[in-house]
């Protein structure tokens, strides 16, 4: 059993960066793959970028690519996403997700979820 925390949004200016963080608490935190997904009203649920249980080869969609960074510290049982040169089209609920099958992750139906965090970008 996993429960996932985010924590980190808010509003900023387009141009500008936000740090998120999903604290996980549970059992097995180094046996997940961990990734970030995003919401807009009205719209599926997006892809925005994964990292494997071994810390490797972080995958990202390509509208973020260059610009998000995806880490986790498994010391400290948490998840990261580093993002730098918000747009507009960056606004949405962003939520973290775990789960031990990576391509059940990639897919979007992971085991866990967290409850999400806003990011609003104002341009």
């Amino acid at each position: 059993q996993l429960q996932l925390v985010e924590t980190g949004g808010g509003s900023v200016q387009a141009g500008g960066s936000l740090k998120l963080s999903c604290a996980a608490s549970g059992s097995g935190f180094t046996d997940y793959n961990l990734a970030w997904f995003r919401q807009t009203p009205g719209e599926e649920r997006e892809f925005v970028a994964a990292i494997d249980w071994a810390d490797t080869t972080p995958k990202y969609v390509h509208s973020v690519t260059g610009r998000f960074f995806i880490s986790r510290d498994n010391a400290k049982n948490t998840l990261f996403l580093r993002m730098n040169s918000l747009e507009s089209e960056d606004t949405a609920a962003y939520y973290c997700a775990a789960d031990t099958n990576w391509g059940r992750l990639l897919g979007g139906k992971p085991r866990y979820w967290g409850q999400g965090t806003q990011v609003t970008v104002s341009s």
